[in-house]
């Protein structure tokens, strides 16, 4: 199975390389990144270009964003599959997509752990996600995959379609709704860290940034799903978030092993 890697970008030099290295450090030998340039003006295109070109497509032109961006990648991704890294994250370790592989012979979605580090040379873990399979009311409770692992069969992304660009910071997550609740895909989980990411992403650096992915997560529930002006899962995801923090505080002042 060919697994294609959507990598938008803007003058991302301080972090891309980490990206790519843990890119062409994966074992699973069917694979392409596909980088998405928004017209970066420091070193990241020189960078990119320092890698082996087979495996890279790479194209660099101004955009209107990350979801603009991804629209582009999706359009040009030659794999089976698809899934994004972001240009200041990284895979786990070399076996991220062997493990990805395998689980889309199961099912036509997989996700999996995500770790929030402080940066990828001291790899602090600040945040652990921990994937949970959908459970039976799925985004209404809620639940959602972690987008940095949610990888999809080639006929997941056609029939889902773009990035919905009216969205400014949850358009990833608008995007999994509707393959998983609208359209009715079936996804796995693998219990394995897929991805690193570095904390500060566009939905999390602030809280006007928090603020504003859980109001336009309501927006696409209730569109999609019928929610009310006020939901369930408006609470119970930020809830869902704490037992994140709280679960790592444990881990890191329990006893030693």
């Amino acid at each position: 199975m060919k697994i294609s890697v959507l990598t938008v970008c803007w003058n991302s030099a301080a972090t891309i390389r980490h990206t790519v290295d843990s890119f062409f450090a994966q074992d699973h030998p069917n694979k392409e990144l596909v980088v998405v340039d928004g017209g970066s003006s420091d070193e990241t295109l020189a960078i990119v270009q320092s890698y082996p070109q087979d495996r890279i497509q790479l194209i660099s032109e101004p955009d209107s964003g990350m979801y603009d961006a991804l629209n582009k990648g999706l359009r040009l991704y030659t794999g089976d599959a698809v899934g994004v890294l972001n240009s200041d994250d990284c895979f786990h370790d070399h076996t991220v997509l062997g493990r990805i592989s395998a689980g889309l012979e199961q099912a036509d979605i997989v996700h999996g752990d995500l770790d929030f580090v402080e940066n990828h040379l001291n790899k602090r873990v600040v945040r652990r996600w921990r994937a949970v399979p959908r459970p039976a009311k799925g985004f209404r409770t809620g639940w959602m995959p972690a987008h940095p692992t949610f990888y999809v069969r080639r006929k997941v992304a056609e029939t889902v379609g773009p990035f919905d660009l009216d969205l400014k910071v949850a358009s990833d997550y608008d995007w999994m709704l509707r393959a998983i609740e609208l359209h009715g895909f079936e996804s796995v989980t693998t219990n394995h860290t897929l991805v690193d990411m570095m904390v500060g992403g566009a939905s999390t650096r602030s809280l006007g940034s928090y603020i504003g992915h859980n109001l336009e997560a309501l927006r696409s529930r209730r569109q999609w799903l019928s929610s009310g002006p006020i939901d369930y899962a408006l609470v119970a995801k930020p809830v869902r978030k704490l037992g994140q923090f709280l679960s790592k505080m444990h881990r890191s002042n329990g006893p030693p092993a």
